[in-house]
């Protein structure tokens, strides 16, 4: 019996490192905010949910031009990020009347067409058996 309990006890420890293993994080930064203001609030998608609810957000500071989050307990999968200066802190992104933004933004791959919002397929990143590391130009 305590065999049969050392064995089950083994495989549940080495099944559960191994979905341990697959959870990754990703670090996103900005590097070239005008001013150290505000806040840049971050958001990240799947194909599923883009643009809609994020599977997580988080905000950060600025300090000489640069802010950096990291998202954690990531799957493996394909992904997006999309990130806004939040200069007045007041948690959305401020648009002219003619919809223009008012607030710098950036996307995962800096790829991204300017004229209009972002497209899930010019942005969308891979998250393998490796930590994911964007560096994200407003």
């Amino acid at each position: 019996m305590k065999f049969l309990i050392t064995i089950l006890m083994l495989s549940l420890f080495f099944i559960s490192e191994k979905l341990i293993a697959q959870n990754r994080t990703i670090t996103a930064i900005v590097v070239n905010a005008t001013s150290d203001a505000g806040k840049v609030s971050y958001a990240l998608y799947n194909k599923e949910n883009f643009r809609m609810q994020p599977i997580q957000a988080k905000s950060s500071t600025i300090k000489e031009g640069k802010s950096e989050v990291v998202f954690e307990n990531v799957s493996i999968g394909e992904y997006a990020v999309i990130c806004f200066h939040d200069k007045n802190n007041n948690d959305k992104m401020d648009f002219q009347p003619n919809g223009m933004p008012m607030e710098d933004y950036g996307v995962s791959t800096n790829n991204m067409n300017r004229f209009g919002p972002p497209m899930y397929d010019q942005i969308k990143f891979l998250v393998t058996d490796k930590d994911v590391s964007l560096e994200i130009k407003f």
